[in-house]
């Protein structure tokens, strides 16, 4: 009897009543809300058009808010070195789009227009090789039936063309997004570099004076975690996209520029990133002779090389300690709950998630050691405390 007191009031006691009646609520709060979820249209409406620019400015501020505690160390005033560094910034990334753009748009312009010609060279490449491999008896029934199931594929492409014309609207209100997250973007940023410190403090005190101390704790591990994921991967895929720059230029592959940058962009997302952009480069270093395809070998092996042994331990270090396995399946679901923004923020949401679920096991563990631990004689357990608790 005296266990499964004990026990009970391990669980919370009257407290897990609370407990109860809590998740009943939050139960009946969900079914109403799938009642009447149109009454609050307008707040998904709000939420979805600010999600954006704070994604996008929370980047950017753990980018850019260690250079600007950098410059207070160096006796400049906070505000002056906001203005100074998003200035600098904006100066540099102009150059470089004044200095890059031509060449960029050109070789893009290329590569759409050469890339059908690429493919279908490819397939004939691939065509001819198992025409004349031991797959060549089966050459004809696979063309059989593409013929047989794709003939209406024009039909096909037609209505989705068809069903295309009806998205303009969609299109019209996508175009409204981008515009609003980049006009409301510097804004967000400004305000998060001047007074994110504030911001965390006043958020604290409206918590009860109980719970502060640990809710700093977990927004700290939050920060530090999240922070040192954004700064690492950005850093690592600028450099994944020079290294890769240096290494098709002096291979000879063409449109290199374009080719570094798509790698330096898909490179953001761990492992799923590096073979999205590797495959355009593949089907050109194909197209253009088996040579090629040797040298791009050799380059993308050399620059993963320096990338797992050099930037990545030195750059990212261990804070996230997220085995590979553990990755992969993360970046798998939330790609297909949340498409490609489950893809970009599965890794940092995780991270978050982490924190928390490592705060509560550590608290787990505190209670069942002040419950229990007489009971293994791990923890010595005060009795008053029991009562008292």
């Amino acid at each position: 009897m005296k266990q499964t007191s004990r026990f009970i009031t391990f669980l919370g006691g009257k407290n897990l009543f609370f407990l109860f009646a809590l998740l009943s609520l939050i139960g009946l709060t969900i079914f109403i809300f799938e009642r009447i979820s149109f009454v609050f249209y307008p707040v998904l409406v709000i939420v979805s058009t600010i999600t954006p620019p704070l994604i996008l400015a929370f980047i950017a501020f753990y980018l850019l808010n260690p250079i600007v505690n950098l410059l207070e160390r160096f006796r400049i005033k906070r505000i002056w070195g906001i203005i100074i560094l998003i200035l600098a910034i904006a100066g540099i990334l102009t150059g470089v789009v004044l200095l890059t753009a031509p060449l960029i748009e050109t070789q893009i312009n290329d590569l759409i227009r050469n890339f059908p010609n690429y493919l279908s060279q490819l397939g004939e490449t691939i065509t001819n090789w198992v025409q004349s491999s031991f797959l060549a008896p089966y050459y004809e029934e696979g063309y059989n039936w593409v013929a047989n199931n794709l003939s209406d594929l024009p039909g096909i492409v037609g209505g989705y063309l068809i069903n295309a014309f009806e998205s303009v609207q969609t299109f019209a209100s996508a175009v409204t997004n981008i515009v609003v997250t980049i006009v409301t973007f510097p804004i967000i940023l400004f305000f998060l570099l001047k007074d994110g410190g504030r911001f965390k403090n006043y958020f604290l005190t409206l918590l009860p004076p109980a719970f502060r101390k640990d809710v700093s704790r977990i927004l700290h591990n939050m920060d530090t975690q999240v922070g040192s994921y954004i700064q690492g991967q950005i850093i690592v895929a600028t450099c994944i996209g020079i290294l890769l720059y240096i290494g098709y230029l002096i291979i000879g592959m063409p449109y290199a520029l374009t080719l570094a940058i798509i790698a330096a962009v898909t490179s953001v997302v761990p492992y799923l990133g590096p073979t999205i952009a590797i495959l355009p480069a593949i089907i050109i270093s194909i197209v253009d002779s088996p040579f090629m395809l040797l040298k791009l070998a050799i380059v993308w092996a050399a620059v993963q090389f320096l990338e797992g042994n050099f930037i990545s331990p030195n750059v990212m270090g261990r804070t996230m300690q997220i085995h590979p396995l553990t990755i992969i399946i993360v970046l798998l679901v939330a790609g297909n709950l949340f498409g490609i923004v489950g893809v970009i923020l599965g890794i940092p949401g995780y991270a978050i998630l982490k924190v928390l679920v490592q705060y509560l096991f550590d608290k787990f563990k505190q209670r069942y050691n002040k419950f229990f631990g007489e009971v293994h004689g791990t923890y010595p357990i005060n009795e008053d405390e029991i009562k008292n608790s």
